[in-house]
């Protein structure tokens, strides 16, 4: 439990810079409102059309008797439009993260900084960031799709598929935003995808602590513009207190690159 508040203080401390530092907020919010103009878009697309590709999808329910019919796919209508919406929780935070690496990067330097101990960062040109940033957000969206496939299926069965099922969705979604919003921090120490998703998984309370609480707020229509360059000051804080300045990254001897070619 004292793992999962360090979490939520994280969170707290780093909305807490984001408000102290007023020009540095403002310009965050930048790319997370253009990121947000278009997923409102394609939301608005998925809610339009859920009733059509649903009943695409099921056509073997059209000669069930009433009400069956239409109950079983209003509740494949919500599973869709949960589904898109904790993917597009994810997704989002990644676009965005992409769109404003410049901003994004200066901000956690900052944080490094005014905590100590800042690392250099590797010497990375900034498409060559931009680069490996799109390629690792790939890989983390891949997991979540996988996730979703099984959780998806999981909320078929009576019960626990409404109950147990959508907790463990959104644990799952806190998971992969911190892990997309602390990639910022930790691309900085030169930490590879697969180092990253183990050294989170180590401390998994703390992470979710942090995640959970802003998966739901980012949930609330313009709450995650406001709440980005937070988020991201916050996650290095979190990168700090995971991985501490000074430690490798990985075993001596064994190359950081390798995490950005394979996985």
């Amino acid at each position: 439990m004292r793992e999962i508040w360090g979490g939520v203080r994280l969170l707290y401390l780093g909305q807490k810079w984001a408000a102290g530092h007023g020009r540095e907020w403002r310009l965050g919010m930048v790319p997370a409102l253009i990121t947000l103009v278009g997923y409102a878009a394609a939301l608005v697309a998925l809610l339009v059309w859920t009733d059509d590709l649903v009943a695409w999808a099921t056509p073997f329910a059209d000669h069930w008797a009433s009400p069956w019919s239409g109950a079983f796919r209003g509740l494949l209508d919500a599973v869709v439009v949960g589904g898109g919406l904790l993917l597009a929780v994810i997704s989002f935070t990644a676009v965005t993260l992409l769109v404003g690496q410049p901003f994004y990067e200066t901000v956690a330097a900052r944080v490094d900084r005014a905590e100590g101990g800042a690392p250099e960062g590797p010497e990375l040109g900034l498409w060559r960031e931009l680069w490996i940033s799109t390629v690792d957000s790939v890989r983390v969206l891949v997991r979540v799709a996988a996730f979703g496939i099984v959780l998806f299926a999981l909320g078929f069965v009576p019960v626990l598929g409404q109950t147990v099922v959508p907790a463990v969705g959104f644990c799952v979604s806190g998971f992969f935003l911190t892990l997309e919003l602390a990639a910022v921090a930790m691309q900085r120490r030169d930490v590879p995808l697969r180092e990253r998703i183990r050294v989170l998984r180590a401390r998994l309370p703390l992470v979710l602590g942090f995640g959970v609480p802003l998966v739901l707020a980012f949930l609330v229509p313009l709450v995650a513009v406001f709440l980005m360059p937070g988020a991201v000051a916050g996650a290095t804080l979190l990168a700090r207190e995971v991985l501490p300045p000074g430690e490798p990254a990985l075993p001596p001897g064994e190359p950081a690159e390798e995490g950005h070619d394979g996985d």
